[in-house]
């Protein structure tokens, strides 16, 4: 067992700081970019499909997962993991029977359809029951992204917020879904940097990959656990399934933000393998922690105990980086989205029909301005401990309408027999249903009598605004589920389509059989879009990372890890050499139009 104290020294800040700032520098490159509001909320439907996947994946977790998945599997071992891998199903459901349509029904926000496909009615309900989610949801994420920035570094967790959340705000303010793709991947990279020194330091001290999985406590190396067996696996699939299908915006986005329907496909198939290879490598250090920390009182501090213990300096702050961004990318994709579905469904649908292209960018940074200012203003009273306990039902009672949202989204999509007035009742039956078992659940017992994950110690911070998941949540989400499809089907067979909403519906249809590029619309839509290649800023940002690895190469003590931060940041500089050689002009300029 080896001591595991330590503290951040100059070099993790000057990582740190020097993460932030080319964070910022990726929003200013591509403010100027920004002309029309398909620029600034789909990327003129012109972003690669490597781009959009490694976003996707990107926006699909949290700082959350650091601490989370890592308790999972320091405890119980490869459960951990497998929890994670339900993300794989999930992405393999979305990519086959939706990532196509996304992209064919020519939208610009992702609850825009509704109103074609069913009514203006849901569409309107569905974009202001969204919107709230999200807000709560990302005051969570500021506000562990503020506990961590507090614990490392011994800010004020109020100030911590502002730093990073201001610093996320601005660059997603200025560059828009661009600035957003870009800086997930160099998110990505950092991560990417950060795991692969971290897995093999972990594994060395520990003794050897082999002799450590070999001596793992019995039953480690199961899929499951009897905390976590696989009936509570395939729940997971099935609630990841509908949400990333259907209500998750930013990862629906990624699907229509692409030039054609088969860089969609592309999309999700880069993000299942991501999510093959990522888990293993992220939290089998985890594992390999029950051989060199000494017993932990708090599971959930293994992974930021374990990088304290292992890492030198600068490669410490490497890794603080790399947690802000896996929650970074995930606030900004919410912001850029949430502002989106408000300028887009709300201020061009009900208030400006004719408005210019110009206002219209204008209204969605003031829209991205005001999602993460009242994000920011929620997440700050969180923080000093008022109403946690109401935001803490606000949360569970916004989840009770997953079901009832994805269910008519997917079905609107896959049916032409499901009606408007069908997805209606579907919609508030499956809600009121659950609204009124939440209700119940909080009377019948006390509320914190019930515990999904029983691992999680009371007193977190962390775990109190995230992980709390009370056991009634899943009889909630099936009875919701069967509720809202039952009155579907009931409220279709009762009153199936009139003429006029067969037509529409059929003509809706009809244009998700039409590939990209067929339409006049399309190759308009194309003609008008703004040119933009990510390969020089992705180049020149890889290049920085790279130097900045270099930079602090004097502080790294040993050589195992001295050699393993000069290969990566050689790898990072060349990389990104080759990416922004000037031969590389327009982003893949053979995809704007052509047929699949």
């Amino acid at each position: 067992m080896i001591d595991t104290h330590g503290s951040l020294q100059v070099p993790d800040y000057a990582m740190i700081i020097g993460y932030f700032v080319l964070m910022l520098g990726i929003g200013t490159y591509f403010y100027r970019y920004m002309r029309g509001i398909k620029d600034y909320f789909s990327g003129g439907n012109n972003i690669p499909w490597w781009l959009s996947g490694v976003s996707f994946y990107m926006s699909s977790f949290s700082a959350f997962a650091f601490i989370s998945y890592s308790s999972l599997c320091y405890q119980f071992g490869w459960v951990g993991i497998t929890l994670l891998w339900v993300a794989v199903p999930a992405t393999l459901f979305s990519t086959l029977f939706l990532a196509g349509k996304w992209r064919r029904a020519r939208i610009d926000s992702p609850v825009e359809y509704l109103e074609i496909r069913y009514s203006a009615t849901l569409r309107q309900l569905f974009t202001w029951q969204g919107v709230p989610v999200k807000i709560v949801d990302d005051s969570l994420k500021l506000v562990a992204i503020g506990t961590i920035l507090k614990v490392v570094t011994g800010f004020d967790i109020a100030y911590s917020m502002v730093f990073a959340g201001g610093i996320m705000l601005l660059y997603t303010f200025m560059g828009g879904l661009w600035a957003v793709a870009v800086t997930d991947f160099v998110q990505f990279v950092v991560l990417t940097a950060a795991i692969v020194i971290l897995f093999p330091l972990a594994f060395y001290r520990a003794g050897g990959f082999m002799t450590t999985m070999n001596e793992m406590p019995q039953g480690f190396l199961k899929l499951t656990s009897a905390e976590y067996g696989w009936g509570y696996v395939i729940f997971l699939v099935v609630m990841y399934s509908l949400a990333w299908s259907s209500i998750n915006w930013s990862l629906i986005q990624r699907y229509y933000c692409v030039p054609r329907e088969r860089d969609a496909i592309k999309v999700g198939l880069t993000v299942i393998v991501l999510y093959i290879i990522g888990p293993p490598l992220m939290f089998l250090p985890a594992m390999a922690a029950t051989r060199i920390l000494p017993p932990l009182v708090d599971a959930g501090d293994v992974y930021p105990r374990l990088c304290v213990a292992l890492l030198p300096a600068g490669m410490l702050g490497l890794v603080v980086a790399a947690m802000f961004a896996a929650t970074m990318s995930t606030l900004s994709s919410d912001y850029n989205v949430s502002a989106n579905v408000l300028t887009n469904d709300v201020y061009r649908r009900l208030f400006r029909p004719a408005a210019s292209e110009r206002e219209l960018v204008l209204v969605g940074r003031a829209a991205t301005l005001l999602v993460g200012i009242i994000s920011l203003g929620v997440a700050l009273v969180m923080a000093r401990g008022k109403s946690e306990d109401l935001f803490e039902k606000m949360v569970s009672l916004f989840s009770v309408a997953t079901a009832p949202v994805a269910i008519p989204m997917i079905l609107g999509l896959l049916s032409r027999r499901v009606t408007a007035r069908s997805a209606l009742w579907g919609f508030l039956a499956g809600t009121a249903l659950g609204v009124a078992l939440f209700a119940l659940s909080q009377f019948v017992t006390e509320p914190h009598a019930f515990y999904w994950f029983q691992w999680i110690p009371r007193t977190s911070e962390i775990a109190l605004f995230d992980y709390k998941i009370e056991i009634g949540e899943m009889s909630i989400f099936i009875s919701t589920a069967i509720v809202t499809l039952l009155v579907m089907i009931i409220k279709t067979l009762q009153r199936p389509m009139q003429l006029t909403e067969k037509e529409n519906v059929y003509a809706f249809f009809d244009k998700l059989t039409i590939p990209i590029g067929m339409l006049p619309a399309d190759r308009q839509e194309a003609a008008s879009a703004t040119p933009i290649s990510p390969f020089r800023i992705v180049g020149i940002s890889l290049i920085a990372i790279g130097f900045m690895m270099i930079g602090v190469l004097p502080w790294v003590g040993d050589w195992f890890t001295a050699g393993l931060n000069a290969v990566i940041a050689l790898l990072l500089c060349v990389s990104g050499l080759i990416m922004a050689w000037p031969r590389r002009t327009t982003p893949d300029s053979r995809n704007k139009v052509s047929a699949p």
